[in-house]
């Protein structure tokens, strides 16, 4: 047994994965333009894990302060190294940012004008928009007595302002808070003339700071100081209070953006005084302030590639295959009622799974249909469809997951118009989210009842299924229609579990599942029999399944994980995992598919899932893993989704047993391979 921990960080893993997204903005072999895109990804990304992941270790820091993670650490001891990996990856960004993107931008007459470098036109054109969209709406509160320091929401800019003198009537102030409207746009664009017509951008920092005098008339303006509050975003909704889940979701919503602070956002001319000030105000020590080189809060940048118009600077645009023994005017259910369908999405369209709830809308034969939301965007034809059907007068049930971190507000307003189209909504089992992807749809045919399920790894979400890559199976396979319409019962009724003919399920049997076919390998390979496990996931932290991989790579398995995300398995630890391998591909797609395979004697048993190998995924959350059976099917599965990964040299990392990452390179007598180019190939 290796001297180090067993699990590494989970918290460090994910600011590893976010070096990774990182590199692709670093990568000069990516156009110019993506490159900003994924800067500003890292910088969502960090957003995120400051309002989730930090905000936690900060609450165990004060509830148990002497607990022990798995990771053989305290939380103290967990936070300062968090944090210091965070100011590292933060200082490589803004480096990044400031030294290489915004000169490249600029050779190709793309900028960033500073007040310093404005020519008198741009001067006059800024200042009118100040005067003309900015000053009516914007609201400075003077702090003294009767105006105590205001409340600003998570993650919004604000602006200390430093004043000499007194306002009109006669009270001296010195100090003012002015908040930026979230109305208001980031960057804003100016008019090509202005910039030797090419793209102009000014940051709204610099237009507040350079005329926001004129909100304190008579007043001199010392300084003005941009400021940035990262809160605690985590939502709780007390069960034992719980009258309406929705109505407490939505008065959660409201306090989220006043949560505990935990990341104080200040650019590097903040002068002490002022953030010292600032954290008081907030309750925060100086190891959470962040001073940055350049403009506070980088995701704002991420309007600019689309405001830009420069294909050259882009990715080359993609269009999805179509399913080609659909033609134009097929039916969906008629092409599944002979045989299961695989779509690969990006690289297949998403439309075949909208277009079987539209056809499910419009066939007078079909009485029922059932699905899951999780995710599925603002501007969703799926649940348009599905309102449709329940006005038609089908029993339309659909299950919506209000809890879905940062999609609650838009699943609150999906399932208010549902209900109100006659849909019955139910929210799913209190303390358990509803993360199983998962559409049913029940058509009378030759006088008797006949089924068809959708099941994917990825969400009903039109916009991220140009995104991410998902595998979805449409199928009428008897059993597995018959197993999802159990799932939609327990879900929405009372009962005991039902007994599944092919589908595995979280809470109930999936981890014992995984666990016991990850041991069958085990023991194949201690028999001197073949074995082998593959498996792809965003995640893989849940440390029983660890502990079995570690056992079967003792045993001599063959292990072989693709896990895009965070990892705290260490791989090619001698003695203790010496026959596991873990890669991480990082490219234009996020990968997003779950796919477990068991060699299993030579029958290799194959699923596709909802759920990564998590803790939440396994014991709070209901989860689906379906069996591929349908040997054309299997095949596609295991070549396209796990050994085309497994082959990429040129967009995947190969982990190591400290938990870094090492890209993958071709070698002299290689020839490169990328997963997303080549699958882009097979299937445009």
């Amino acid at each position: 047994m290796p001297d180090h921990n067993p699990i590494l960080c989970r918290e460090l893993s994910l600011l590893a994965f976010n070096r990774r997204v990182l590199a692709q903005a670093q990568d000069e072999r990516v156009p110019l333009l993506e490159r900003l895109r994924f800067l500003c990804i890292v910088s969502s990304n960090l957003d995120e894990f400051f309002e989730v992941r930090m905000a936690w270790l900060k609450r165990e820091l004060k509830l148990r302060p002497h607990t022990v993670f798995d990771n053989g650490k305290t939380p103290a001891e967990t936070i300062a190294d968090v944090s210091k990996e965070a100011r590292s990856l933060i200082a490589e960004q803004y480096a990044l940012f400031n030294d290489v993107l915004q000169p490249a931008l600029e050779a190709e007459n793309i900028c960033f004008y500073r007040r310093a470098s404005w020519t008198a036109a741009q001067k006059k054109w800024i200042e009118d928009y100040f005067d003309r969209e900015l000053m009516p709406i914007l609201t400075p509160i003077g702090l003294d007595p009767s105006h105590p320091f205001p409340r600003p929401l998570n993650k919004s800019l604000n602006f200390a302002v430093e004043l000499e003198g007194t306002d009109a009537f006669g009270r001296p102030v010195d100090m003012a808070i002015v908040q930026a409207p979230r109305i208001l746009p980031r960057v804003v664009p100016l008019p090509s003339e202005l910039c030797g017509g090419g793209n102009g951008f000014v940051f709204l920092s610099s237009i507040l700071h350079a005329y926001v005098h004129k909100l304190f008339l008579g007043m001199e303006v010392k300084g003005c100081h941009q400021f940035r509050l990262t809160r605690d975003s985590d939502l709780s909704v007390d069960e034992e209070d719980l009258q309406n889940l929705r109505t407490a979701v939505q008065n959660e919503l409201q306090d989220r953006e006043y949560g505990d602070g935990v990341r104080l956002e200040v650019a590097d001319a903040c002068p002490p005084h002022i953030h010292d000030f600032l954290l008081a105000q907030f309750k925060l020590s100086a190891d959470e302030l962040y001073q940055v080189k350049g403009p506070v809060n980088l995701v704002r940048l991420m309007a600019v590639p689309d405001l830009v118009d420069r294909p050259d600077l882009k990715f080359p645009p993609k269009s999805p295959g179509r399913l080609k023994n659909l033609g134009k005017h097929g039916s969906v259910l008629d092409l599944a009622r002979q045989s299961p369908i695989l779509l690969h999405h990006p690289y297949q369209s998403f439309d075949p799974v909208v277009q079987m709830i539209r056809e499910a809308a419009a066939d007078p034969d079909v009485l029922a249909v059932k699905m899951t939301i999780y995710r599925t965007g603002s501007n969703s034809e799926l649940v348009r469809a599905l309102m449709k059907a329940a006005h038609a007068g089908k029993q339309v049930t659909v299950v919506v997951e209000l809890m879905a971190r940062f999609d609650e507000a838009n699943n609150v307003n999906w399932a208010q118009q549902l209900e109100n189209a006659g849909a019955h909504v139910v929210y799913g089992v209190f303390g358990y989210k509803v993360h199983a992807k998962m559409a049913l749809v029940i058509r009378r045919e030759e006088g008797r009842l006949k089924s068809y399920a959708h099941l994917g790894t990825g969400n009903y979400h039109q916009s991220t299924s140009r995104i991410y890559t998902d595998f979805g199976l449409i199928t009428a396979d008897e059993q597995i229609t018959a197993d999802v319409n159990t799932l939609f019962l327990e879900i929405t009724g009372l009962g005991k579990p039902g007994r599944l003919n092919k589908l595995y399920q979280s809470p109930f049997t999936l981890h014992d599942m995984v666990i016991s076919r990850i041991a069958r390998e085990a023991r194949n390979a201690a028999d001197g029999k073949p074995a082998k496990i593959m498996a792809k996931m965003n995640s893989l932290i849940e440390p029983k399944v660890i502990e079995a991989l570690y056992a079967a790579s003792r045993a001599g398995v063959e292990i072989d994980l693709i896990v895009r995300g965070m990892c705290t398995l260490r791989p090619g630890v001698p003695g203790l995992s010496d026959n596991i391998r873990v890669i991480s591909v990082i490219g234009r797609q996020l990968e997003h598919s779950r796919i477990y395979y068991f060699y299993n004697g030579g029958e290799e048993n194959t699923y596709i899932s909802s759920a990564d190998w998590m803790g939440r995924n396994f014991f709070r959350r209901i989860e689906v893993a379906t069996p591929i059976e349908d040997a054309a099917l299997k095949a596609r599965v295991i070549h396209e989704g796990l050994n085309m990964a497994l082959a990429d040299n040129t967009k995947a990392w190969q982990m190591q047993p400290d938990g870094s990452y090492i890209r993958k390179q071709p070698s002299e007598n290689t020839a490169a391979v990328s997963l997303q180019d080549d699958l882009w190939a097979l299937y445009g």
